[in-house]
This record gives structure tokens, sequence and C-alpha cells, in this order.
């Protein structure tokens, strides 16, 4: 798939339905005990590591980032929608919010504490993942903890219609834990443990965590 044309389409697809994405989500972590927790111990991981900022990469509306900042972690949302990255201004006014695309991270090397992508892996095909860990890799600090959550398969559908029946046009890729473990071991990073929820369900969850190797 070609690269500028897979980000065009998720790009636009977001920008599309920014406001309802947004308004569905805004009570998710509520109900997800599971992904509170796992964002408790990558806040308590950062904070041991000494803290610094941590960059929350494919933000969205940035709840989660918001979530952070409230378990003391000095963070900052990046998406590669610009409406997406509005909203989140809108909602979260006191928080920095960029747009900016994982797969050219538009920051210094080892400038962050910690780096986490919460489902937002799930549209970058297999091709394009090592460019996206390189990155992770490259702005990370020595140590630094990264928190990553995707859906769980074998496969990828193209999604036509979501978040209030708005038109989108993106790849959704479904990966095992153990693809994404092994590419970030190539990357250079530790994999230290690794959680599937809800796995009974048709389209299970995950969330890693890793650490970029001294």
């Amino acid at each position: 798939m070609n690269a500028d044309q897979w980000l065009a389409d998720t790009r636009a697809s977001y920008d599309t339905v920014a406001v309802s994405y947004a308004y569905q989500l805004r009570e998710t972590l509520a109900g997800a005990p599971y992904l509170r927790a796992a964002l408790a111990l990558f806040a308590d991981l950062v904070h041991a590591a000494g803290g610094g900022p941590v960059a929350d990469v494919g933000c969205g509306p940035g709840h989660v980032t918001a979530h952070l900042h409230e378990l003391g972690v000095d963070t900052f949302g990046i998406d590669l929608s610009a409406a997406m990255i509005d909203v989140a201004r809108r909602d979260h006014p006191n928080l920095r919010f960029e747009v900016g695309s994982m797969t050219d991270l538009n920051l210094a090397d080892t400038s962050v504490a910690g780096l986490l992508a919460f489902w937002s892996l799930i549209h970058v095909p297999d091709e394009a993942v090592p460019t996206v860990f390189a990155h992770f890799h490259r702005v990370l600090r020595p140590g630094g903890p990264l928190l990553l959550g995707f859906h769980v398969g074998n496969e990828a559908r193209l999604k036509t219609q979501g978040y209030g029946g708005h038109p989108m046009n993106v790849h959704v890729h479904r990966r095992q834990p153990d693809q994404v473990a092994a590419w970030l071991r190539n990357a250079g990073f530790n994999v230290e443990a690794n959680m599937v929820i809800d796995p009974g369900k048709s389209v299970p969850g995950a969330v890693l965590f890793a650490r970029r190797q001294p």
C-alpha cells in the first residue's frame, strides 16, 4: 500500500469523524478497569525512571493524554488528524497537542521519558511498523517505557463507516502480541509484559509494555 495514500485516507477519515469519535469515547476509560490499570502502571514506570515529558502518539481527542496528566505524568498528544487535535485542544485546553505522524515523528532524539500508542497503530500497515518503531526508539530516552494497545487477531479489514455513521476509508489491522513483540525487539526494545483483554470476545485487545534498551 502506498504510504502517502494510507496516511491521507487515515487523516481524512478521522477529520470526518473527530467530533462523533470524541463524544463516543468520552467515558471509555471509566468502564475499562484493565486499561486504567495499565495506564496507572505506565505512569508509575515513567515516575520510577525519573519523569519527564511523555508522548501520547495517535492521541485522538486527548482523553488518554488527559488521564495520564491526572496521574501526574507530564504528557502531550500528537495525532495525524488536525480535526482531532482541534477537539483535543477544545476539551483539554491546559494540555499540549500537535499535529504529526508516527511515521515521521517531529521530536528530537531521546527527548521523551515515555511513549504510548493506544490503539493508534491499528491503521499502520505491516510494512510501515518497523519505521514507526524505529522512530519510537529514536525519541525515547534509554530505559524509557513504551506502552502499546492494539486489536488482537490475524487479519486486516477495511472500515468504510463509523462513529456516527460517517464515511471512513481505513484498514484496521489486528495482530498477535508475539508479532508485535518481535518487531519491538528488532527495533531495540526489551519487551517486559503483555496482557490480552477480553480474550473470549471476537476481537480481543492487548496491552504490551516494553522499554528502550540502555
